[in-house]
């Protein structure tokens, strides 16, 4: 009896396309090692096709790694990206010595802020392409209590593959001797600031607290809180450190603003602004044991109000040190020290949380509740997520090959 025919080498290479885009974005060493099996597969996976069917069938970009910011008193991180998959960290643009602080990561790069005595300056590094952009911080502004975030600057771009297209910088600072907001955007395509603008004490938000400056003169001054931002469209929201106020930038406007207050039933200084499923604001606290995510919605009457639309129990799924605390002898308030759990990021497009604790930094899935551990304990204040795809391309392929 003859053997059956064997199928088509075109059949046979039309399925092996079809597994190896099925490989899991968040585990790319699968697809490197299906690299190095033969020469077909080898120019299959390099091939830009490839990659853009890859990009397209998973959609949303993969968490691969992070940073971390703290807060000035605790001095900055040592350098180090911190991969989160089976893949070596990438080598820290500041790990030949000289002093950085994480600043911002989104849309496949890192906002780098470069440290040295007197030779400051910024970075905007691509850790898959190994590309940097740098440039000087902005003259007319004071840098000592700042956020920042970088972003794509491609219109219309669904943020798969922004590798190597322009980019902007927002940074907003509070000015300590003015006690104003001010914000200017930098462009990759012009090389220049923009002129700064600012929130000053016209707004809502200095009448509402005037009052509490007599007695408080300290936490009156809106000090812009050096946490990552989300990023809505052309709207970019930061938080203050008085009642965590929530600030807007409007790129096409060029405007700062201030938003509704937070709900009154939220009582904890400790959010993380996200950006909900459905492209709403949103922002992430804890409240003992519980887990609380809030909304920014539309009601019947057209007005934007808080709404709380879940609650997730954390007892039993993401551990602490039940070990009692006992209070330093210092003169900082209880609401400057940490311990616990507490939100410190948000990973959009993957809906992941990251919480910190004393065991530990831990996310969590908001869809499937699924904890994982990814860092050692630490003193972290605000998480900086690395989100892109790493697929295999012949200069990446030579890189791990000299390092096995």
């Amino acid at each position: 009896m003859a053997p059956p025919p064997s199928p088509p080498l075109d059949l046979i290479a039309d399925v092996a396309i079809e597994i190896f885009l099925r490989f899991p974005p968040d585990e790319p060493e699968h697809l490197f090692r299906a690299a190095f099996v033969c020469k077909h597969w080898l120019r299959v996976l390099c091939d830009p096709v490839f990659r853009r069917r890859y990009r397209a069938f998973h959609g949303a970009p993969p968490l691969l790694g992070l940073l971390h910011r703290r807060q000035l008193r605790h001095g900055d991180p040592a350098a180090r990206f911190a991969s989160t998959t089976s893949m070596p960290d990438f080598p820290h643009p500041g790990s030949g010595g000289r002093r950085t602080r994480p600043l911002d990561c989104r849309h496949g790069r890192v906002l780098v802020h470069m440290l040295e005595k007197e030779d400051v300056d910024l970075l905007v590094w691509d850790p898959v392409t190994g590309d940097r952009h740098a440039f000087p911080q902005p003259d007319d502004m004071e840098l000592l209590i700042y956020a920042a975030a970088v972003f794509c600057a491609v219109e219309g771009c669904d943020h798969l593959d922004c590798h190597g297209g322009p980019f902007g910088v927002i940074f907003v600072s509070t000015d300590a001797h003015d006690e104003i907001i001010i914000a200017s955007v930098y462009s990759s395509e012009t090389g220049a600031w923009s002129v700064p603008v600012s929130l000053d004490d016209g707004s809502e938000f200095y009448a509402k607290h005037g009052q509490d400056a007599i007695e408080d003169e300290l936490y009156y001054i809106p000090y812009v809180q050096p946490r990552r931002a989300a990023i809505i469209r052309d709207d970019i929201y930061f938080t203050l450190r008085r009642d965590n106020a929530i600030i807007k930038y409007d790129r096409g406007l060029n405007c700062l603003s201030m938003i509704n207050p937070l709900s009154p039933n939220v009582n904890n200084r400790r959010i993380s602004l996200m950006v909900m499923e459905d492209s709403s604001l949103g922002f992430a606290c804890i409240e003992g044991s519980s887990l609380f995510l809030w909304s920014r919605k539309v009601n019947s009457e057209g007005a934007p109000e808080w709404v709380q639309i879940r609650v997730l129990e954390l007892e039993a799924t993401i551990p602490i040190d039940n070990v009692d605390y006992v209070m330093p002898e210092t003169t900082m308030s209880i609401d400057h020290l940490e311990f616990g759990r507490s939100v410190v990021g948000f990973a959009e497009g993957v809906d992941v949380i990251f919480i910190s604790t004393d065991l530990g930094l831990f996310t969590i899935e908001i869809k499937s509740g699924k904890v994982k551990k990814v860092d050692k304990p630490g003193v972290y204040y605000s998480v900086l997520p690395y989100m892109s795809f790493c697929t295999p391309d012949h200069g990446k392929l030579l890189s791990i090959a000299r390092t096995q």
